[in-house]
């Protein structure tokens, strides 16, 4: 099947500044790119939109299948199980430096299943659909038309035009008096007063789109590209007199984390940030942010999009 390009918004392509040297670390140094026209979907896939892909094909989640116990060695037998990481918010204040304070392991959770064996999908319709490893959203865009972007068309995307601005509305930010995306207020991870009215994920389009006409390019969850994660993208971009032209991310081999040794899985950039995201930890909200994504890991605020380029129209 193939969802036509009349439900996706033209981006013509052009000239823009990637990246952030105010941040952090990993999204420095600021650089000029060039990226060719495409065409991307002005929603995250939905819930809905995935059930669909799901009920034509038949596809089954990593979610919802055993892990490989080579690749995670030491595991005990009750986590090699089908399940996903699901957000919990805490009793009271925990050390932000050590996420396994917010984050746990949950047998069942899985896209129809998005806080636990025990939730549904019930008016979450068109909520992102959640819990979608690599693989998962790569099948989803196989199936109908189109692939994932590259961290640069995403960020052009997400910046609408604002070439150089810190938000994808501009640089002030009102996110914790009247926000203009999904991210967490109060204290993290336990006090969420929800002045952007949710505690978890927002039906898509929620907030105001983007210049472009893009939806939730900041905040409620986060969104897979397909290029491998490096912690100095900046060095993959030689110095010369032009700009390059439609750069990827780094090599497959590069991308492990060395703080993991023995974790060997590969990882992916995720763009956008989430309802999770907050100036105390994790100040993500923004288009040059970034966080690298092992490639057959989902969790509960992690979701994509998907684009087209003139050669696959």
């Amino acid at each position: 099947m193939t969802i036509g390009i009349d439900t996706m918004v033209k981006i013509d392509g052009g000239e823009f500044a990637v990246g952030s040297n105010d941040f952090y670390q990993e999204e420095a140094p600021v650089r000029r790119v060039v990226v060719d026209g495409f065409w991307i979907d002005p929603f995250q896939v939905t819930n809905h939109q995935y059930a669909e892909f799901v009920e034509s094909t038949g596809y089954v989640t990593g979610a919802e299948q055993v892990p490989d116990e080579a690749l995670y060695p030491g595991a005990s037998a009750e986590d090699l199980v089908p399940g996903s990481l699901v957000f919990q918010m805490t009793g009271g204040p925990v050390d932000l430096r050590d996420y396994h304070n917010w984050w746990e392991w949950t047998p069942g959770a899985q896209w129809r299943h998005p806080t636990g064996p025990d939730s549904s999908l019930n008016g979450l319709g068109d909520h992102p659909v959640l819990h979608i490893a690599h693989e998962d959203a790569m099948a989803y865009c196989a199936w109908a038309g189109g692939t994932l972007p590259s961290e640069a068309e995403w960020e052009y995307a997400a910046r609408g035009g604002l070439d150089g601005k810190r938000f994808v509305w501009g640089n002030d930010d009102p996110q914790e008096t009247e926000p203009v995306a999904n991210t967490w207020q109060g204290r993290f991870p336990y006090e969420n007063t929800e002045v952007d009215g949710f505690t978890r994920t927002s039906p898509v389009g929620s907030f105001p789109a983007n210049g472009y006409g893009l939806y939730d390019m900041a905040g409620n969850v986060w969104e897979w590209t397909d290029d491998w994660y490096t912690d100095q993208p900046g060095k993959l971009v030689e110095a010369g007199c032009c700009a390059p032209a439609d750069p990827r991310g780094g090599s497959l081999e590069a991308s492990f984390d060395t703080r993991q040794p023995e974790t060997p899985i590969p990882r992916k950039v995720l763009k956008g940030g989430s309802h999770l995201c907050t100036p105390q930890y994790c100040y993500r909200y923004r288009p040059a942010a970034r966080q690298a994504q092992m490639l057959d890991t989902g969790t509960s605020h992690l979701g994509f999009r998907r684009i087209s380029r003139p050669v696959e129209q």
